[in-house]
Formats: structure tokens, sequence, C-alpha cells
């Protein structure tokens, strides 16, 4: 009985190689998508502020409309606590 250290190709062996490929393949896509992209030089000259945060201009508009919102609220409140509490 002689053995032979080659044998035909299976299909099963091929399928098998398709799907470490596969896995593999998956595996280098998922590595890739997670790395962050570095930042290119044109994007930051253009925020001012950089990576400290927002822009000045950013700054007073939310902070305009934060207090905007505040009021509302306030008025909101007002509103239904008198209609709540009112005194017959």
């Amino acid at each position: 009985m002689t053995y032979q250290a080659y044998r035909p190709a299976q299909i099963e062996d091929i399928l098998y190689l398709g799907r470490v490929l596969f896995f593999i393949a998956f595996l280098s896509m998922g590595y890739a998508l997670s790395r962050p992209w570095p930042a290119r030089e044109d994007v930051q000259s253009l925020n001012s502020a950089g990576r400290t945060g927002l822009a000045p201009w950013q700054r007073r508009a939310s902070e305009k409309a934060v207090e905007r919102y505040a009021a509302a609220q306030q008025k909101k409140w007002r509103n239904w606590q008198e209609a709540m509490f009112e005194k017959e």
C-alpha cells in the first residue's frame, strides 16, 4: 500500500479556502474601517478653532440659541403654572 503525498483538490477543500479568504477579507476590512481618518491640512485651516472646539461664531450662535430656549421654557412653564393654579 502506497500513500500519496499529493491528492487532487476536493470541492470541500475549495469551499474551505473560500471561507477562510472571505473571513480574512472581512477582518481586514473591519480593521481598515475602524481606524480614524487622518485630518487634512486644508480642512483644519478652515476651522479657526482647530481641535479645541467650536469656532467663535458657532460658540456665539450656540449661546444665543441656549438663551432663547431657556426664555421660551420659562414662558411655557409660567403659562402652565398660571393655567394650573389660577385662583377662582
